[in-house]
Formats: C-alpha cells, sequence, structure tokens
C-alpha cells in the first residue's frame, strides 16, 4: 500500500493572505517568503494574492520571476556575483548585508537602489531563532552602519533598512510594537544619515505554534502608523503556508523496544523535517485503513504512547514521540497538519535516495 502524497490546499493561502492583509495598516506591502514553500503552485498562489515574493537565492529568483510577482525583494548573505546581476536584471530590490557586498556590486557596474540590512542592537521580539540583537551573519552590526553609509559607491542609492529580526513570534502585540519601532528608527537614521527613506522592511516573523491550532494574533498590527510617502515591507512566509499543507505517511511497523512503542513509517525527517530540526513532537491525526489483504496477522496498538519514527538509518528520524492513540495498526495513516512550511523544502532529500513524496495541490 502507498501513502497518499502530501497535500496542499491554495485556498488556505487565500484565507490566510487575506487575513493578513485586513489587519495591516495602510502603506503596507506583503511579499511572500519563498524559503518556506517553494512548491511553484504556492508560489504561483502567493504571487497573486501578495503584493510580491520574497527570495534568498538564484533558483528562488527564478521560480519568483516565473510566477509573474509583481514584486520581488532578495536578501541572504552569501549572494553570487551572477546572482546579483540576475536580480538586479530582474528589478528586484536587493537587500544588501555588508560593506563588502556593496563593493562587488559597483565592482560589477550595478546600479541600482538597495536597503541596507542591519543587525540592530536588540528587537524585543522572541522567537525560534534570533536574527539580530546577537552575533549573526545577517546584516551590518548597527555601530558599523555609520562608516557603510558614508561610502556608498556611486551608481547604488540607499533607499531604507532591511530589519528582519526573529522567526515564528507569537506575540502580535509585542510584533505591532517592534514594527512601529523600526519605523521610527529607520526615519531618525535616515535623517541622521541624509538617506531619503522610501522603504522600511521588517521581514517576516509572523509566527505558528506547532503543538496546537494557536498562530499569532495580527490583529494588534493595524495600530501600526506608516507615514505617508513610505511603505512598510512585511514578508511572512511560515504564517502563510503552514496551514496549508498536511503530511500523511503510512504505517508500515509498530514494535516496542526497551519498553517504547514505535510507529515505523513510509516516510519521515527527508520529506518533513521540521519536527527533528526544532526538536518538538509533531501532532497527528490517525486515519483508519480498514483494508487488510495480508495472509498473516496484523499488528496493532491500543491506549498507548507511541514514537513515530520514518524510514531512515538513523534515530534522528523522529517525527513525534510520546503521542497516545486509542488504536493504531500497521496499514492505518498518520496525518501531520501545519506541514505547508519549512517541511517538505528543509528536508535531506537524498540521505539514503529514496523517492520524493508526491504533491496534490486542492
Amino acid at each position: 500500500m502507498l501513502s497518499p502524497p502530501p497535500r496542499i490546499d491554495t485556498r488556505a493561502l487565500h484565507e490566510r493572505a487575506t487575513t493578513l492583509r485586513a489587519a495591516l495598516p495602510t502603506n503596507t506591502t506583503i511579499l511572500y517568503a519563498v524559503k518556506a514553500n517553494g512548491h511553484p503552485e504556492v508560489v504561483r498562489t502567493l504571487a497573486t494574492v501578495c503584493d510580491g515574493l520574497e527570495v534568498a537565492s538564484g533558483g528562488e529568483l527564478r521560480l519568483a520571476t516565473d510566477a509573474g510577482a509583481r514584486r520581488i525583494a532578495f536578501g541572504g548573505p552569501a549572494k553570487t556575483d551572477s546572482e546579483l546581476a540576475a536580480a538586479v536584471t530582474a528589478g528586484a530590490l536587493l537587500n544588501v548585508e555588508s560593506a563588502h557586498e556593496l563593493r562587488r556590486l559597483a565592482g560589477l557596474g550595478l546600479q541600482t537602489d538597495i536597503c541596507i540590512r542591519v543587525n540592530r542592537a536588540g528587537s524585543g521580539l522572541t522567537g525560534s531563532h534570533a536574527m539580530t540583537g546577537t552575533p549573526t551573519p545577517f546584516g551590518v552590526d548597527e555601530s558599523q552602519l555609520p562608516a557603510l553609509l558614508a561610502d556608498i559607491p556611486p551608481g547604488l542609492r540607499v533607499i531604507g533598512f532591511h530589519l528582519h529580526a526573529v522567526s515564528n513570534n507569537l506575540d502580535g502585540h509585542a510584533h505591532a510594537a517592534f514594527l512601529t519601532d523600526a519605523i521610527t528608527w529607520s526615519i531618525g537614521t535616515a535623517q541622521k544619515h541624509g538617506i531619503q527613506l522610501q522603504v522600511i522592511n521588517a521581514g517576516g516573523g509572523l509566527g505558528v505554534d506547532y503543538q496546537s491550532s494557536d498562530s499569532i494574533d495580527v490583529t494588534p498590527l493595524s495600530a501600526v502608523v506608516v507615514p505617508d510617502g513610505l511603505e512598510l515591507i512585511v514578508e511572512p512566509g511560515r504564517y502563510l503556508a503552514a496551514d496549508a499543507g498536511w503530511y500523511a505517511a503510512e504505517v508500515l511497523d509498530l514494535k516496542t523496544t526497551h519498553g517504547r512503542c514505535f510507529a515505523v513509517l513510509r516516510g519521515g525527517t527527508h520529506h518533513f523535517r521540521l519536527p527533528a530540526a526544532w526538536g518538538y513532537s509533531h501532532p497527528f491525526t490517525v486515519v483508519p485503513v480498514d483494508d487488510w489483504d495480508r495472509p498473516y496477522p496484523r499488528p496493532s496498538v491500543t491506549d498507548t504512547e507511541i514514537d513515530a519514527v520514518g524510514e531512515l538509518c538513523t534515530p534522528r528520524d523522529v517525527l513525534t514521540r510520546g503521542q497516545r492513540v486509542a488504536r493504531l495498526r500497521v496499514g492505518d495513516l498518520l496525518v501531520f497538519g501545519r506541514a505547508g512550511a519549512y517541511g517538505w523544502d528543509i528536508s535531506h532529500h537524498d540521505f539514503l535516495r529514496h523517492d520524493p513524496p508526491e504533491f496534490v495541490i486542492l
């Protein structure tokens, strides 16, 4: 028996984008972060319902141009010369990460408007991953910004700042305060350094709680004021895509070793890596499959906790630990919700060379 393929619901993408749009203040632009889910149908859908796309590689840039994105922003700390040139040719807004990247742009003879990504001293946000206020490879250290802004090569014009701070923040009021602070800081910094400010890019970070049905409450964002003549850009990925995907895997075996019960799946972290990468247990729903045409007994368990593990030859191939099931049989399906973002896209696809999953678009 083959497991059903992962499913992507484009209606859920529309609904979540509509919810976010309604909560955002005027003068705000939504760019979907393609890294969350680069399936072409997801990218095409969100290129239509959002204002554009945020990309972080040449491959994502090609996805964005193929999708007909109206706006593209290109970020990331390791852009190649060919990616820089392709981004300028495509009309993308570059988020420049360092003084050296500025010099490389000038050395290539490229002329374009840019935003400077800044690693500020702090953001006031909490989340799964901090991007600023701590040593990371992302952006220009805030203390080094004055020297960088004093030496912008000819042909490059700074029109704004990129201030992405964290991933997966769940506090809507804190996020609204962060946006307000980002606007205030950008206006003050631009005035101090003689920059004609046009863009404040606050990045993404709108979160979902994978162990419940909760997501960040975006309604507080409506209280943020974006002054006329300025554009606030947000780059959500997970918030838009997570609830549009499900991952289903067949139970191939049930076994107990050293007192723990394992459901061994036809699938695993080479398809859906997020639980293992973040070290949490992803909830699932059991979908019973009553057909059993084998000439030997069907293994089953009742009223017990199980670990849902994959088919890889590593003990780290775990999607869930200690989830209680009323009944589970070999041949039943486990369906994992909220798998539409950072599931397949961050997985180690080629480890053991198992077949990739198929996708169904609804």
